[in-house]
Order: C-alpha cells, then structure tokens, then sequence
C-alpha cells in the first residue's frame, strides 16, 4: 500500500509539473486549431461571429483568380527552390568540408547570410538588381549583357526571389557540413584501397551517406517553400506586383484574413495548405526508402 502511495504521489507530481505545458498547447494550439476549422465553414470576420455556410468558402476559392496566381507561384518556388538549394548546399559543405588554411572564416562567410534579417535582405536585393543602376546589372553591362528588370518583370521576379533565397541557405550547409564529418573515415579508406578517385567516393560514399541528412533538409525546405512570405511580402509592400507574379500563397491569405477581415475564408485557405503539406510530407516519408541509406544498415 505505501509502494502504491508513493507511486500515486509521483504521477500526481508528474502531471502537475506537465501542466503548465498541457494548458498551453490546449489554449494556444489545440483550440485555435479546431477554431478554425469551425471558422472555415462561416463568414467569421473576427469583428462579426459570422454565419455557418458550408461548403461556400472553399468554393470561392476554386474561382478566385488571385488565389489560382498565387498558387502557381507557390508551386513554381517550391518546384526550383528546393532542388537548388540542395544541390549547391552540398556543393558548399563538400567544399567547406575541405581541410584547407583559413576555412573556418570561409565558412563564418558562408553562414553570415542567414542572420540578416528578411526585410533587410529585401532592402539589399532591390538595390543590388535595380534596373538602372544596380550592381548586378552593372556588372552585366561590363561584359556587354543587357540585364533585365528583375523584380519589376514579370517573368524575371520569381527567379529573382529563388535566387536571394539561394544566397540564404547558410543553416543547410551547416547541417550538410555536419552530416559529411559524421561519416566515418573507414569508408573512405576502404575505397581509396579500392582504387577509387576523389568523384567516385562522392558518388558512391558520400551522397549515399549523406541522404539522411538530404532528406531532412528536402522535407524542411518544401514545408519552408510552401510557407514564403517575409521576403516577397517585403519586396513588393504586400501588393504581389508586377501582375500579382510575387503573390504567394501565405500573403494571399494573410490579406484576406487581417486586410479583408475574411477569417473564415483564411481559415479555409489555411487548412487547404494543411493538407497539401501533409500529403506532400507524407510521399516523402513513403519514397525516403527507396533512396535514404543509414550507416550501419
């Protein structure tokens, strides 16, 4: 009986100590998120408790034309972003893994861009690609290239906005660089005994050894892709110009739920990403089988 007692004391002590976190993931999570599903399905408009009207909501989305232009734009930033942002991170951390004088402040250099804060990367960028007297298109004239608009240009402005985030993967190499000095050194040996050249332990040592580390970076870069809003939302004022080409699809719902006051359409919007996240997340985790290698297995 008195084991008993102890042991009831302790669980007692246990969630009493949990309570603090369980009534804040109640109050600030769970509640909102169930809020919101009911706020999808009315015309809540936080200064009105709106009426429930079904279906209504995601409807209107299928024929908002603002909303199909900010998914594309969405998609399209995802589709480039992410393969390229794993492909030069690798190429950076291989080359940061290099054990050459000084590489320490190389990397410090590399990493430098992440702590700038958003709006002023946003703020950085404008100057450097303005049509007229930027230094990129500076630099381009110099060897007798017309640069284009950049950001002021329709087809130009998403390729400009992948290339600043390219300029900000910094945290993704340092996990590269980390998932590159975890593999062991016997591998390498191994196939230096073999004959292999510096290409084919990349290729058949390293890459395999790092998927882990890949495929982490792969699933936080589409949800982070999917998520984009600080910088376009900087560069353009929240307006999405030229043509609503830099309207993605976080701004889209941001104006509609605290500039329209449409909660409830926002809150439709919000869960529609939701699912697309989860689903997409989902095909990763099912796929990373066939592709992720672990060592020791």
């Amino acid at each position: 009986m008195k084991r008993q007692s102890v042991e009831a004391g302790e669980r007692l002590y246990g969630w009493l100590f949990a309570a603090p976190w369980l009534i804040g993931l109640f109050i600030f999570f769970l509640l909102p998120l169930a809020a919101s599903i009911y706020f999808s399905f009315t015309t809540y408009s936080i200064l009105e408790p709106g009426e429930f009207i079904g279906l209504r909501n995601y409807r209107e989305l299928m024929q908002d034309k603002v909303f199909w232009a900010a998914v594309y734009n969405t998609v399209y930033f995802a589709v480039f972003f992410v393969p390229l942002s794993i492909v030069f991170g690798v190429l950076l951390a291989l080359f940061l893994n290099m054990k050459v004088k000084g590489m320490a402040i190389y990397r410090t250099l590399y990493f430098l861009p992440t702590l700038v804060p958003q709006v002023a990367l946003a703020v950085l960028w404008m100057w450097l690609l303005n049509p007229h007297f930027g230094l990129v298109n500076g630099m381009l004239d110099k060897f007798g290239i017309a640069g284009p608009a950049w950001l002021g240009s329709e087809f130009w402005s998403k390729p400009s906005l992948i290339l600043m985030s390219l300029w900000g993967i910094g945290q993704a190499v340092v996990i590269y660089l980390a998932g590159l000095q975890d593999i062991s050194q016997d591998y390498y040996d191994a196939a230096e005994v073999d004959g292999a050249s510096w290409l084919q332990k990349v290729r058949s040592v390293t890459l395999p050894l790092l998927t882990p580390v890949i495929f982490f970076n792969l699933v936080m870069g589409v949800i982070g892709a999917l998520q984009q809003f600080t910088l376009p939302y900087s560069l353009t004022k929240g307006q999405g110009t030229p043509a609503h080409s830099l309207m993605f699809y976080v701004m889209h719902l941001y104006d509609n739920g605290f500039k329209y006051f449409k909660m409830g359409y926002a809150s439709a919007m919000a869960w529609l990403l939701f699912l697309a996240i989860m689903l997409l997340t989902g095909i990763l985790f099912m796929t990373s089988k066939r592709w992720v290698h672990y060592q020791g297995k």
